[in-house]
């Protein structure tokens, strides 16, 4: 598995966001693993409002944020998407961002990292769907952040210890299963 790619999508670009912390996090995680991990910021992409005139699954894109951000995306046997939750669903910069692709996320795995009053969970649920949509494999074993516990006074990030193991256990699921669907694409 060490020539497997795995991206931790950042999906907050908010000013303050707490999200960065947690993908430094995830990244901490991911030291010493067997596949090659790479953090994506979003808030470093700018990609406007979905603006292709052409739906994504056609791959017929015109705009060159739309071109360079697939072949990132396009690069990588699977994800992590680290996502907060806003108004009980995932950032519209992350659904932004996802929107902009198609076949670059096909037969590929993810797994989820959230953060919000309920651990992100209801925004995980979300891209679990929009996963589906996309034909890629999401795992079941999510890592879960409650501001109240979580994060002191809800913005300085102050994991639990029991976090790391639930983070190994996602992240094998996710090499596993990205493994796996590589030959797909091949």
């Amino acid at each position: 598995m060490t020539d497997l790619r795995i991206a931790v999508i950042l999906g907050s670009t908010r000013p303050g966001r707490n999200g960065k912390a947690v993908a430094d996090w995830v990244m901490e995680q991911a030291q010493g693993r067997p596949a090659a991990y790479e953090l994506i910021d979003l808030a470093d992409h700018e990609l406007p409002p979905l603006d292709e005139p052409v739906p994504p699954s056609q791959g017929r894109y015109r705009n060159e944020h739309t071109k360079r951000w697939a072949e990132l995306v396009d690069r990588h046997d699977g994800y992590v998407f680290v996502t907060p939750e806003y108004n009980r669903s995932t950032s519209g910069a992350l659904k932004n961002a996802i929107d902009y692709a198609y076949a670059e996320w096909n037969d590929k795995a993810a797994g989820f990292v959230g953060y919000g009053s309920l651990g992100g969970a209801r925004a995980i649920e979300h891209l679990r769907g929009m996963c589906g949509e996309l034909q890629i494999a999401d795992v079941r074993t999510a890592v879960n952040f409650l501001l109240a516990t979580d994060f002191e006074d809800f913005h300085e990030f102050t994991p639990g210890d029991h976090h790391a193991p639930i983070a190994q256990d996602m992240l094998a699921q996710l090499e596993r299963w990205a493994g796996a669907l590589k030959p797909l694409r091949a």
